[in-house]
C-alpha cells in the first residue's frame, strides 16, 4: 500500500508533457499543472493557448508563476529517493515498445510474443506465460513490428513459408493461392536458413583469417623492403662517400702532376728566354761596333780594325725553342672527360641493371635551356568539373576557369572544393611535363598539388600552397611570391601574364618562368614527390581568368 501510494505521489506530482517530476510547477487557470519551461515551450508559436490535458483555451496568454507549494511538495518528494520509477513502473518512451495489455499510461514492454502478436511488461508477462503454460508460444525482444508477422488477407500469424514464392505465409494461405507450392513452416525454414547462416559465417570467418595472415605476410613483407632499402641507402652512401674520397685523392694527384709539369715547362721555356735575350744583347753590340766601324773616314784605320772584330758566337737554331700549341694540357682534359663518361655510363647501366624498380640516377639528361627545348616536353592539360569550385565557370573545352559572383550548376561530387576557390586538372603529371598558363585581372595562384589535398574546410588544408601537398606561384599586376607549406617567399622577375610551368616528377624539380619575348626563370624547387601531380588554378576577384595556353 505505502509502494502504491508513492506511485500515486509521483503520478500526481508529474509534468503531462515530459512526464518527469514536475520542475518549476506552475498552475493554468484550468487547475492542472505543468513544469514552466514545458507549457512555455508547448505555447510558443501558438495563436490559441489551451491546456494540453483538458484542451480549455485562454484568452489572453496566462501570466505563469511559479507555485511554492507544488514545487516544496516536490523537493519533499525527491528527498524520499524515489525520484526513479520502481522498476515495475517504467513507462514507455516514444523509442520504447509499449505494453499491450497496459490501460492508461503504458509501461515499457520486456518482450514480445509472436503467436500472440503482442507486447507485455513484467507484471502482464507473468499473466500472459500463466496462461499459456502448455503452450509453445515464442517470446523474443520487444518489437514494434509485430504486426509484419500477420496475414493482412486472413488476419492469421503467418506460421508457413512458400519456398516456390520465396515469402512468410498463413496456414490457409497454404491451402488457397500456394496450394501445390513447396511450403514448410517458418520454424523449419528458419532452421535450414539458420544452417546456411552458420555455414556462411564459417566461410567469412575462414576467409577473414586467410586475409589477416596475408596481411601479416605483407606486413613482413614491408618490414623487409624497408629494412633493405636503409641497408641499401647505407651501403650506397657509404660506397659514394668511398668514390668521393677516390675521386678527391685523385684530383688531388691529377693537380700536382699537372702543376709539377707547368712547373718543368715554364723553367725550360724561361732558360730559353733568358738564353735568347742574352743572344739579342751580344747582337745589339756587335751592331753597334759595326755602325761606329762604318763611319770611319779614315780609309786605313777602317781596314786595320775591321779584321781584329771578334767573330760572333754561334746563333740558337729555332728547332730547339720546341714550341708548342697554346693548349698545353689539352690530353689531359681529353683524357678527364673520356673517364667521365665512362663513369656516367657504369653508374647509368650497373645501377639501372641492379635495381628491381625503375631507378633514375643522378646522372640524369640535362634540364631544357631554350624555349624550343621546354616545348618538347609540353603537356595537354584539361580542367576537372568536378573538382572546381561553385563559382568557377569552365570553357567548354575545360582549359579556362573565370571567377563568376554566382554559383554554377555543378552536380555535388566529393572532389569538389568546398571553400577555396580551386580547380585541378584532369590529367596526373608524372615524368617531365611542361606548360604554360595565360591570365587576366586582379590576381591567379598557379599550382600544383597531390590529388590527395583535402577539399572541404577554408583552413591552410586545402588551400594551395598553405600545405605540404601543394606548391604555388602567385601571381599579380606588379610581383610573384612562392608559397608552399605556408612559407612565403618573394619572388623577383619580369612582369608577365604568360607563366610556364616546367616539372621533372622524377627528378624533384619544378620550375616557374616569365614569359615574354624571352624566357626568364622565377623560382625553382628541388625536392622530393612522393605522387602524381595535378595542375590547378586559384583566381582572385570577380572576372579574373586563368588558361592553359595551346602550345602544339
Amino acid at each position: 500500500m505505502a509502494q502504491g501510494g508513492v506511485q500515486l505521489d509521483r503520478e500526481t506530482f508529474s509534468c503531462s508533457i515530459c512526464l518527469d517530476l514536475l520542475k518549476d510547477p506552475v498552475t493554468i487557470p484550468c487547475g492542472h499543472s505543468y513544469c514552466m519551461k514545458c507549457i512555455k515551450h508547448h505555447w510558443d508559436g501558438e495563436l490559441i493557448h489551451s491546456c494540453p490535458q483538458c484542451r480549455q483555451s485562454f484568452t489572453p496568454r496566462p501570466v505563469l508563476l511559479k507555485s511554492t507549494m507544488l514545487a516544496a511538495l516536490v523537493e519533499k518528494l525527491k528527498k524520499t529517493g524515489l525520484q526513479a520509477a520502481p522498476a515495475d513502473l517504467c513507462y514507455a518512451g516514444a523509442e520504447d515498445v509499449a505494453c499491450d495489455v497496459c490501460t492508461g499510461r503504458k509501461l515499457r514492454a520486456c518482450k514480445s510474443c509472436l503467436m500472440c502478436v503482442a507486447s507485455y511488461c513484467d507484471k502482464h508477462l507473468q499473466c500472459h506465460n500463466e496462461l499459456h503454460v502448455l503452450k509453445n508460444h515464442k517470446l523474443v525482444e520487444p518489437s514494434k513490428k509485430l504486426q509484419e508477422n500477420i496475414c493482412s488477407r486472413h488476419d492469421e500469424v503467418m506460421k508457413m513459408f512458400c519456398r516456390t514464392d520465396q515469402q512468410c505465409i498463413c496456414y490457409l494461405y497454404s491451402v488457397d493461392e500456394h496450394k501445390g507450392h513447396d511450403t514448410v513452416s517458418a520454424a523449419a525454414e528458419r532452421t535450414e536458413r539458420q544452417r546456411e547462416l552458420e555455414g556462411s559465417r564459417l566461410n567469412i570467418q575462414q576467409r577473414i583469417q586467410d586475409r589477416e595472415k596475408e596481411v601479416k605476410l605483407l606486413q613482413q613483407e614491408v618490414k623487409a623492403v624497408n629494412g633493405s632499402a636503409d641497408k641499401a641507402v647505407e651501403d650506397s652512401e657509404k660506397t659514394f662517400t668511398e668514390l668521393i674520397s677516390l675521386m678527391q685523392k685523385r684530383s688531388s694527384d691529377v693537380k700536382q702532376q699537372v702543376r709539377s709539369q707547368q712547373k718543368r715547362e715554364v723553367s725550360r721555356v724561361r732558360e730559353l728566354q733568358e738564353k735568347l735575350e742574352q743572344e739579342i744583347s751580344e747582337l745589339k753590340r756587335r751592331d753597334a761596333e759595326l755602325k761606329l766601324l762604318s763611319h770611319t773616314e779614315d780609309h786605313n784605320q777602317f781596314l786595320l780594325s775591321y779584321p781584329s772584330l771578334p767573330a760572333l758566337s754561334e746563333a740558337t737554331h729555332s728547332s730547339s725553342l720546341n714550341i708548342r700549341p697554346l693548349s698545353y694540357f689539352e690530353d689531359m682534359t681529353a683524357a678527364l672527360s673520356a673517364v667521365r663518361d665512362k663513369l656516367q655510363d657504369v653508374l647509368r647501366e650497373e645501377l639501372t641493371n641492379a635495381s628491381p624498380t625503375e631507378v633514375d640516377v643522378l646522372l640524369s639528361a640535362a634540364e631544357p635551356t631554350t624555349r624550343a627545348e621546354f616545348l618538347e616536353y609540353s603537356q595537354e592539360i584539361t580542367l576537372d568539373p568536378n573538382t572546381a569550385y561553385t563559382q568557377l565557370l569552365l570553357s567548354e573545352g575545360g582549359r579556362k576557369a573565370t571567377l563568376m559572383g554566382q554559383p554554377q550548376s555543378y552536380s555535388s561530387h566529393p572532389d569538389r572544393f568546398t571553400n577555396c576557390v580551386q580547380v585541378l586538372s584532369r590529367e596526373s603529371l608524372t615524368g617531365r611535363c611542361y606548360w604554360e598558363v595565360e591570365w587576366r585581372g586582379r590576381e591567379v595562384d598557379v599550382a600544383v598539388a597531390y590529388k590527395n589535398i583535402s577539399r572541404a574546410g577554408s583552413g591552410g588544408e586545402c588551400a594551395f600552397g598553405r600545405n605540404d601537398k601543394s606548391w604555388s606561384l602567385e601571381c599579380k599586376q606588379n610581383s610573384y611570391s612562392f608559397r608552399y607549406n605556408n612559407i612565403n617567399t618573394p619572388v623577383s622577375g619580369p612582369q608577365s601574364f604568360r607563366v610556364g610551368v616546367y616539372l621533372d616528377h622524377r627528378a624533384g624539380v619544378l620550375s616557374f618562368y616569365s614569359i615574354s619575348e624571352t624566357m626568364t626563370l622565377l623560382h625553382r624547387v628541388q625536392t622530393t614527390f612522393t605522387q602524381p601531380l595535378h595542375a590547378g588554378f586559384w583566381p582572385y576577384g570577380y572576372g579574373t581568368t586563368a588558361e592553359f595556353c595551346k602550345l602544339k
